[in-house]
């Protein structure tokens, strides 16, 4: 009775004893899974978020969260998104009312980033300056952009980890500045990538087109795909479009080619980020996965 007693300890201490080759460990209880999604914690927002990022968080379902004046679309998991401005600073509040009318309010502290001013003077003043009619077109193209940058879909193909849409080095980087003849331009809206004209383009996550122009004049052939919850990309200066507003296309799609139309100096694809008017880094998209 003694050795068999022994016998049984040491086969217990072995099924335990994490590693041992051919044992494993006992499996959870059924009911593990149930506390340890209970214990996640209501409230999962960032604390710090960098100039130019996209932010994703979560809340109690049925939460009210408001941001910059704003009601953001929450899913039926608590999750929502907002970008963060290129120039903000400081804190940014948030402000939640629970389901049951509790407040409560949160600050994300924003991470300054350095950006690159180049300085180039010689440049033709029509450049820099359309003339009247040139102005016209430009204005009226971009509020047709920025109209369906409006859009705000309760869809989340935005928390998929984004990939790049197509491969090559990076020729301009968002934010970086110029001053032209002294002048500041705006600064640059998107990331360049350098690419071969016809290389296909991606979609680097699944969405809706609204908006497909081959001709646009800044920006040549031009596409939007909507991720949800008014988080979108641009695509620009496509020498082809194999999209039309209202597809809905699938990450990793083919939406179109690399091209030099529009105001481009060779070929290359630029690709921007939005949320609404707010402009977004897709680099930190890209790095950046899914809460």
């Amino acid at each position: 009775m003694k050795a068999l007693r022994s016998a049984l300890v040491a086969l217990v201490a072995a099924i335990a004893l994490p590693g041992c080759a051919g044992t494993r460990s006992p499996a959870p209880p059924a009911s593990a899974g149930v506390a340890a999604e209970r214990a996640r914690p209501a409230i999962d927002v960032p604390r710090t978020a960098s100039q130019g990022a996209l932010v994703i968080g979560r809340v109690a379902p049925g939460t009210r969260v408001e941001f910059a004046g704003r009601e953001l679309g929450v899913a039926p998991d608590g999750r929502f998104v907002f970008g963060v401005a290129r120039d903000a600073q400081g804190r940014l509040p948030l402000q939640l009312t629970s389901a049951g009318g509790t407040q409560d309010s949160l600050e994300i502290t924003v991470t300054p980033r350095a950006w690159p001013i180049e300085r180039i003077d010689g440049v033709p003043p029509a450049t820099v300056t359309p003339p009247p009619a040139i102005a016209a077109r430009i204005a009226a193209e971009q509020a047709r952009v920025t109209d369906a940058r409006r859009r705000d879909d309760p869809r989340e193909d935005f928390l998929a980890r984004f990939v790049w849409p197509v491969q090559g080095r990076i020729s301009g980087r968002f934010g970086n500045q110029r001053v032209y003849n002294g002048s500041a331009g705006a600064p640059h809206s998107g990331m360049d990538i350098a690419a071969a004209r016809g290389t296909p383009v991606h979609a680097p996550a699944a969405g809706v087109i609204t908006f497909a122009d081959p001709d646009l004049y800044l920006t040549g052939g031009t596409v939007l795909l909507d991720h949800g919850r008014g988080v979108s990309s641009n695509f620009l200066h496509l020498s082809r479009i194999d999209v039309r507003v209202g597809d809905r296309v699938e990450q990793g799609q083919v939406i179109g080619a690399v091209g030099a139309t529009g105001r481009a100096t060779g070929p290359h694809l630029h690709w921007g980020m939005n949320w609404f008017d707010v402009r977004i880094d897709p680099l930190l998209v890209l790095e950046t996965p899914p809460r």
